[in-house]
């Protein structure tokens, strides 16, 4: 069976090809220099730009694969969440693909494609405690199986790679900032008490990094000199060394004080699921060091395996979005022409068609 991912659901536009549950090609085009510009992504410029790559992705994708659209099984899109309009020039393109050929149509939750994306390396073990921790999303799933996801606990505002991008924004580090964060708080002296454990001290598993956020913004104004005078990386040369070590230590505390955060919760989720199989944990944070760090510590405690996406596959990807349409049509799962598109904010419906 191969299986066809189409991944635009913000900024990277990703085609993949996966054959019998092993990826064997795949492209990406990143948008990241554009919207640097902008300290962002503008919703609009990555609506256009993955409606101009998608094209070109596919006839350099096929052509080196030696293969043609009729060779394609199955057609496997992100459906959401993400913004609207980048998940309606993914999806109009997968449409258009399965009307021209005889595909079958799989549309993609993004946000369980990135925990099953490491089952393209490994063999996933279930039941399983996901953690999901990206720009837009800090979740928590108990995954009984590859189309069996229970949200347990979820972002109340903002996630954790928010707090990321903003902190790095507040410094004037270039967007996205979230690894020039990690690799500076690296080199830094962690002071566990500068910033609040946001959201802890409850008996849920949910996430809120408003308070940090607030709390970085904070600590930034009143030490306005840790601030870049203009938006680029810190050179070490042509600058005090003293400034340079505290803004260091900062970003090593504001590291720390996320990984603390997600142990917390993901802790007190495996107290709650003992029969867990492994912990999983993927998204775009989940490459930071701190995280990985912490969350091998919590899965030896509880003497179960962690498992970790290789590090290309924890940003936005085809690759993921194909093995997931994979398990689709693995369990006999698809959907009609009428698949519509589910904006950041919406839940992602279980409505596929099943083979009987």
């Amino acid at each position: 069976m191969l299986c066809l991912g189409i991944e635009s659901s913000c900024d990277e536009t990703g085609l993949a090809l996966v054959r019998d549950g092993k990826l064997i090609a795949e492209k990406l085009a990143s948008q990241v220099d554009v919207h640097a510009l902008f300290g962002g992504v503008v919703p609009e410029i990555a609506s256009r730009e993955h409606l101009r790559a998608l094209p070109v992705l596919m006839r350099e994708l096929l052509r080196e694969q030696n293969l043609t659209t009729d060779d394609i099984d199955v057609v496997s899109v992100a459906r959401g969440p993400g913004l609207q309009g980048c998940l309606l020039m993914g999806l109009s393109f997968a449409k258009g693909l399965v009307l021209s050929t005889r595909a079958r149509l799989a549309g993609v939750n993004h946000l369980w494609a990135h925990l099953t994306a490491a089952g393209l390396e490994q063999e996933l073990q279930y039941p399983s405690l996901g953690l999901l921790v990206s720009g837009g999303h800090t979740h928590i799933y108990l995954i009984e199986g590859p189309l069996e996801f229970t949200l347990l606990g979820r972002t109340l505002d903002d996630a954790a790679g928010e707090a990321f991008d903003k902190t790095a924004k507040s410094l004037n580090l270039p967007y996205p900032g979230g690894k020039l964060v990690d690799d500076l708080g690296r080199q830094g002296v962690v002071n566990k008490k500068l910033f609040p454990v946001p959201y802890v001290n409850n008996d849920n598993l949910d996430f809120s990094f408003s308070g940090l956020k607030t709390a970085v913004a904070t600590y930034v104004n009143q030490h306005s000199h840790l601030r870049l005078d203009v938006m680029g990386q810190p050179d070490d040369r042509d600058e005090d060394p003293a400034i340079a070590q505290e803004r260091k230590n900062m970003l090593a505390s504001f590291n720390y004080t996320v990984g603390r955060t997600l142990e917390v919760k993901v802790k007190r989720a495996l107290e709650r699921n003992r029969g867990v199989k492994s912990l999983i944990v993927a998204g775009g944070v989940a490459a930071n060091s701190v995280v990985r760090s912490v969350m091998a510590g919590v899965a030896d405690k509880f003497s179960i395996p962690l498992v970790l996406p290789p590090m290309h596959l924890c940003t936005d990807n085809g690759a993921m979005i194909a093995y997931a349409g994979y398990l689709m049509a693995e369990a006999g799962c698809w959907h009609d022409l009428d698949l519509d598109a589910i904006p950041r904010g919406r839940v992602v419906p279980c409505d596929w068609i099943c083979d009987a």
